[in-house]
């Protein structure tokens, strides 16, 4: 009856050649694709009732095959003798695919669970805060992780080098130089990563939020490891560091609700009626689908020496109904100040006095005809004078002289 150590001579034989170790690793590699597929229809099965586990199972599919078959890999090259030819870089290879097929798999489990939170809680909803606030965490952790498995799954490559780990203990000897060196030179990704996990936590901003950025209006649109993408009303995107929503302060119009109210400017006589300003207002803002119904309002803010300026306040579910509601009160308003009070418009104001005297000369050219008469003695009688530049000037026998007192 054959023993335990002859199954194991058996089984290693036909490594101790090229050919042998080539068949045995195709076999091998074939029983870990079996065993992947029978294993990912089994786990689909009993995931089909559970939408969220399904899309974890779909993210990880292809990194755990490569799992797989660099195990078998690696188990048939181990049991191969060293005395084969190539067997120890093969070995080394096959370590640093397995830590890299290992990271991979890291990678889109992180993924996958993080849109798996982000699935079950959607956004096409009518009071999506708490849904954008899920998303923003999800998403930034997620990214925070997949970074850090990222970092560990190449130091862990590295190490498998043995110059690599002399650097490293030569490195260890002097901490404090190679710490404050490598802390300068990672200033920015670090920095990134920590804004990044702040804004997970405390949430400044949040996905699809509305913020005004050095006087640029957009939306958040996407929240990567390094930068935020806005954006901007015109379909322009605005890329901005992460650190920079950290260190600046900036406007977020749907920090605790989308609600908000706006402001319409009119600028009128003074002798403009309000009351029936009210009432259109009130008429406008009734007929208009964008109002929430919170609040409408027009007040007189202020004046000037040429009119009075009126502020319309009112309110809407988000800024984008806002904006269409406040360009239909600010036609509505002046389309009804065109038709029932059209002289009250703004306009300017002139009031000229001139006392003039009788006297010679032409008539001045800028006063009325009915009230024009000579210049007085006051001109200036200069070239500098525009009066008596336009009138011409007056003879020297008609200007008076000093008269001379006799002693």
């Amino acid at each position: 009856m054959p023993t335990l150590d002859d199954l194991s001579r058996i089984a290693e034989a036909p490594l101790h050649t090229w050919l042998g170790a080539l068949i045995v690793s195709v076999i091998a590699v074939l029983l870990a694709v079996g065993i992947h597929r029978i294993g990912a229809r089994m786990a689909a099965r009993f995931a089909r009732p559970y939408p969220l586990t399904s899309v974890v199972l779909r993210y990880i599919d292809k990194p755990s095959l490569f799992v797989l078959v660099i195990l078998a890999l690696e188990a048939v090259w181990w049991e191969a003798p060293d005395t084969l030819t190539f067997i120890t870089p093969l070995r080394d290879a096959a370590a640093i695919g397995l830590i890299g097929a290992i990271t991979w798999l890291s990678v889109r489990s992180a993924a996958a669970i993080g849109e798996a939170i982000i699935q079950a809680h959607p956004l096409d909803t009518a009071d999506n805060l708490q849904a954008r606030r899920i998303h923003t965490q999800a998403r930034v952790l997620a990214r925070s992780v997949m970074f850090v498995i990222v970092i560990v799954g190449v130091g862990g490559a590295l190490m498998t080098f043995p110059n690599v780990r002399q650097i490293g203990a030569s490195l260890l000897a002097s901490a404090g130089v190679a710490g404050l060196v490598a802390g300068i030179a990672a200033r920015p990704v670090l920095g990134n990563l920590i804004a990044g996990l702040q804004i997970a936590l405390s949430q400044p901003i949040r996905l699809d939020d509305v913020v005004v950025i050095q006087g640029e209006w957009g939306r958040i649109e996407e929240i990567t490891g390094t930068y935020v993408s806005v954006r901007l009303w015109d379909q322009r995107r605005l890329i901005v560091p992460l650190q920079w929503f950290i260190e600046n302060p900036f406007s977020n119009w749907t920090r605790s609700s989308s609600q908000i109210i706006g402001t319409v400017f009119l600028y009128v006589d003074y002798r403009m009626p309000l009351a029936p300003l009210r009432e259109e207002l009130a008429r406008i803002v009734e007929d208009a689908p964008e109002w929430d119904r919170r609040v409408q309002v027009l007040q007189v803010t202020d004046g000037t020496e040429r009119s009075m300026q009126l502020r319309a306040l009112v309110s809407s579910l988000d800024s984008g109904l806002n904006w269409d509601l406040r360009c239909r009160v600010r036609e509505g308003l002046l389309d009804f100040i065109q038709k029932h009070y059209p002289q009250y418009l703004p306009r300017a104001r002139a009031e000229v006095s001139a006392e003039l005297e009788t006297g010679k000369g032409a008539p001045l050219d800028w006063v009325p005809r009915g009230t024009q008469t000579p210049a007085g003695s006051t001109a200036a009688h200069t070239e500098a004078d525009p009066v008596a530049s336009r009138a011409g000037r007056a003879p020297a026998a008609d200007v008076p002289q000093p008269v001379k007192e006799k002693v």
